[in-house]
C-alpha cells in the first residue's frame, strides 16, 4: 500500500514539476495526428502473486485542437470483485474476498476526451467486454458480458518536443451493466459498489 501510494505522489509531483502547456491550438496544422500508447499499469504484470496478465494498446486521433477519439483493445484476469477499490480499501487481496477462481475479460474502449484548459481534460470511456469465469481448477464455469464505463480528469503533459506525453488522471469507474455472475462470484460481487471512486492513472504514448 505504502508503495502505492507514494508511486501516487510521485507522479503528480513530476506534473506540477513541468511548463504544463498542452492543449493542441485550433491554428496548428500539426495537431490532425495519430498517436499510440498504454498505461503504466502493465507494471502489475511484474507482481509476483496474482498477476493481471494485463495487455493494453492505445490508438488515438487527435480530431481537433480539443478533442481527441482513442481505441483501446485490452485483456486482463482479475480475482476480487471490481467493486473493491485496488489501491486504497484493505479488502483488496484478502483471501476472503477472493473469488472462487478468476475472471478473464476481453475488451474494447472507446474513449473521448475533451480539453478544458491548456493540459487539463475530462473523458469519457465506454468498454464493452466479454467475461471467461474459471474455477481454481483452472477449468471455465461460465460466459459473461460486461458494459465498463470510465469518467476521468486527467492532464496531458507533452515531453521531448511533444513527440512522447504522459497523462496523469483521476477517475470514477462504474460497471452500468453485467450479466449475472457464476454461483460462488455473484455472492462477492452483490457485496460492493458499481461505481469506485478516485482510481488513479497513468496513460503515456507517442505521436506520429
Amino acid at each position: 500500500m505504502q508503495k502505492k501510494v507514494l508511486f501516487i505522489g510521485f507522479v503528480f509531483m513530476i506534473t506540477s514539476a513541468l511548463q504544463l502547456k498542452a492543449q493542441y491550438a485550433k491554428t496548428d496544422s500539426t495537431h490532425n495526428r495519430w498517436f499510440v500508447g498504454s498505461t503504466m499499469f502493465l507494471l502489475g504484470n511484474l507482481a509476483s502473486t496474482n498477476p493481471p496478465n494485463f495487455v493494453q494498446l492505445n490508438i488515438g486521433y487527435r480530431i481537433t485542437g480539443k478533442d481527441v477519439i482513442t481505441l483501446e483493445p485490452k485483456t486482463w484476469k482479475y480475482a476480487w470483485p471490481n467493486g473493491i477499490h485496488p489501491f486504497f480499501n484493505k479488502a483488496y487481496g484478502k483471501p476472503e474476498e477472493q473469488f472462487p477462481g478468476y475472471v478473464r475479460e476481453y475488451g474494447l474502449s472507446v474513449a473521448y476526451q475533451r480539453f478544458l484548459y491548456k493540459g487539463l481534460y475530462a473523458e469519457l470511456n465506454v468498454m464493452p467486454t466479454l467475461q471467461k469465469f474459471v474455477n481454481r481448477e483452472g477449468k471455465k464455469v461460465d460466459n459473461g458480458f460486461q458494459l465498463f464505463n470510465t469518467y476521468r480528469v486527467g492532464y496531458h503533459v507533452k515531453l521531448f518536443k511533444d513527440r512522447f506525453f504522459i497523462q496523469p488522471s483521476l477517475a470514477i469507474t462504474h460497471r452500468a451493466y453485467h450479466t449475472e455472475l457464476p454461483n460462488g462470484f455473484k455472492q462477492l460481487d452483490d457485496k460492493w459498489s458499481k461505481f469506485v471512486f478516485g482510481e488513479p492513472g497513468l496513460h503515456f504514448g507517442f505521436n506520429f
